[in-house]
């Protein structure tokens, strides 16, 4: 059995039994007909994966992992906050005809900012950072901008990354961990979509940095499920599970920016079908 998929699982039915509902409050999103979306929710959840041990990827459906990739990198390599340079097409709801979704997650991180170094953008930042002073506390990134909220089409869901390297014990490279901070989460939509990306993002920094990768922590301020999701997840959870296939990422990567969501695969993929999920907006 997948270890994300006991996490999710976990998760899932303490949000069901324990959490609290927000039916007949005042809520922004809403269904296709015009519905307000209601959630189950619970505040403050926290996941941890240990990335040495196995890659957190569940087994209970396919998280499609090359599509996953591909909008992280959108974000944080390409700095881009255009749909038109994005494969999949997960945010067009919220791109105006241009394509743009505003000042939103990859504008923010393409923005320069002034260090004592010079002017770097927040990735080549954390990269330096990584490599020049790893042991430091301040490496991180924070896209959740508010003199630029107006001019976002959506505020940022998972808004930043928190780094930190250790070095265990008879070890002569450092280890990389991570911190996710999300504001808000549509579980069945986006949980283990997120879970992936970012333990990707993980891998490739350590690989780039020379380092091995460690724990990876998920922390969920608003972590929910849609009224119209309940029993597509309740139906998920009961089915089969599967061990976690087997990560590798193309070894001769050790420029960033020379990724593409080709490098990462998987090996021994077995999940459950396809369910098709309706998304509030």
């Amino acid at each position: 059995m997948s270890y994300a998929d006991t996490v999710f699982i976990n998760m899932v039915r303490d949000i069901l039994d324990n959490g609290c509902s927000t039916e007949g409050e005042k809520v922004r999103p809403h269904w296709e007909d015009g519905t307000s979306a209601y959630t189950i929710k619970k505040f403050g959840v926290v996941n941890r994966y240990d990335l040495r041990k196995e890659f957190p990827i569940i087994t209970l459906r396919k998280t499609a992992l090359k599509s996953a990739t591909d909008e992280l990198l959108w974000i944080w390599q390409k700095k881009s906050n255009n749909v038109n340079e994005l494969s999949s097409h997960i945010w067009d709801e919220w791109a105006d005809e241009t394509g743009s979704i505003g000042k939103a997650y990859g504008y923010q991180m393409g923005v320069k900012h002034q260090y004592k170094e010079g002017m770097m953008d927040q990735v080549d930042r954390v990269i330096f950072d990584l490599k020049n002073n790893p042991f430091s506390r301040r490496i991180m990134t924070n896209i959740y901008v508010h003199q630029d909220l107006h001019e976002m089409n959506l505020y940022p869901c998972a808004y930043s990354m928190t780094f930190n390297v250790t070095q265990r014990k008879g070890e002569d490279k450092l280890t990389l961990n991570a911190i996710l901070n999300q504001r808000s989460q549509d579980v069945l939509t986006a949980n283990n979509w997120n879970v992936v990306q970012y333990a990707v993002l993980v891998h490739m920094l350590a690989q780039c940095c020379d380092m091995y990768v460690g724990e990876f922590m998920h922390v969920i301020a608003d972590a929910h499920i849609y009224d119209r999701h309940i029993p597509l997840v309740e139906e998920l959870i009961k089915r089969p599970v599967f061990d976690a296939p087997k990560f590798f990422m193309n070894p001769d990567i050790k420029d960033f920016y020379k990724f593409t969501k080709d490098d990462v695969w998987v090996e021994g993929y077995q999940y459950g079908e396809q369910i098709s999920i309706p998304v509030a907006i």
